[in-house]
């Protein structure tokens, strides 16, 4: 595929190639860190004791 490039071509496309898929990877890591931002804050008994309060009101 790139037999017609020459070395330093190729070379500069793999250069650039990696460095495309490395800006991606640190995209989606800061996407997938904003997303789940607060989860070390979250108190997971807390959060149950809550919804079991919020099920018992609307039951009754």
């Amino acid at each position: 595929m790139f037999d017609s490039l020459s070395e330093e071509t190729q070379l500069l496309v793999m250069v650039l190639g990696l460095a495309l898929l490395f800006i991606l990877v640190m995209w989606n890591t800061k996407r997938n860190s904003s997303k789940f931002y607060g989860r070390k804050k979250r108190d997971f008994r807390k959060n149950v004791q809550e919804k079991k309060k919020n099920r018992d009101e609307d039951i009754h």
